[in-house]
């Protein structure tokens, strides 16, 4: 809990010519309102764990790079001759996020109901962290996946050619998107939920924009750790682990650093949750199990 007694000081008439003859602040910078201060409380006391999710923001903004994988894999289903184009593999991220929102709310959650035999109803906060594992293990896969890829690139003597084909199915990379559709299904969802119950409705417009800052914001911090991440790499006359042709390149390392920061992030939210304490959810159902 965040000690707010300098806040309140906003709100407190220390001159009496702060108040215009109409009863409002004559100076707003100087004198605000009780409400102005508890919103303000309430948007600092969420921004923790709304930093929390950027981690998997940055995993999603790394799309790119599946991409020249997937150019550099054999993208033919089964036997047929039709090739999936490398720029439609993100289509299995979105098609997840759909299907899990459709599973959740019309199969898994009356499932669970009926087999509970109460109405069940998963926590914000609960979704949000679900969120962020499976995000981890979608960076943990990928850095497998391309470690297999450019293990047999290099086996088949493709080094130096970015455009060979590697004797390696492109589906391979589905399940990592698949995923990250999931992670993104959850924590999204689950944020979105938590601004809108935690702030008031006078913030209503900024719950609804508090997610896509965090994308726009996730996005700057990917390219900073990218360009980072590919300076600190290279060696004296050496290239760095993010190089223009992926076969030379150890992309696969990149995603390992992701993976520990995925990881250590875990225990960042765990703490930013438990500081927080129970959110208006646990409340209603803290209440409704003593009702019953």
């Amino acid at each position: 809990m965040i000690n707010s007694g300098f806040l309140n000081k906003a709100c407190i008439i220390q001159n009496p010519k702060d108040v215009a003859p109409d009863g409002f602040a004559s100076n707003p910078w100087r004198l605000c309102t009780i409400e102005q201060v508890e919103e303000l409380k309430s948007l600092i006391r969420v921004l923790p764990l709304w930093s929390s999710g950027l981690m998997m923001s940055i995993n999603v903004s790394q799309s790119s790079f599946p991409v020249l994988q997937a150019k550099t894999m054999d993208r033919h289903l089964g036997s047929s001759t039709f090739q999936i184009p490398p720029g439609s593999f993100p289509f299995f991220t979105i098609g997840t996020i759909a299907i899990w929102v459709i599973l959740y709310d019309r199969v898994i959650i009356p499932c669970l109901s009926k087999i509970l035999q109460k109405q069940v109803h998963l926590g914000v906060k609960f979704r949000m962290g679900t969120g962020l594992v499976i995000s981890t293990l979608a960076m943990i896969i990928s850095a497998i996946v391309e470690h297999i890829r450019r293990k047999k690139a290099v086996e088949e003597g493709a080094v130096n050619d970015p455009e060979a084909v590697v004797n390696m199915s492109a589906m391979w990379l589905i399940p990592q998107y698949c995923l990250h559709g999931l992670a993104e299904a959850l924590s999204a969802i689950g944020q979105n939920e938590f601004y809108y119950s935690e702030l008031t409705k006078s913030m209503s417009s900024i719950a609804g924009s508090l997610f896509l800052v965090g994308m726009g914001v996730a996005n700057l911090l990917a390219s900073v750790i990218l360009t980072a991440v590919e300076k600190l790499s290279q060696g004296s006359g050496s290239e760095g682990w993010i190089t223009s042709n992926i076969n030379e390149g150890r992309y696969d390392c990149y995603y390992w650093v992701l993976a520990i920061m995925s990881f250590v992030n875990l225990f960042y939210f765990v703490a930013c949750s438990w500081a927080y304490g129970p959110c208006v959810d646990e409340k209603e159902t803290c209440e409704d199990s003593d009702e019953e």
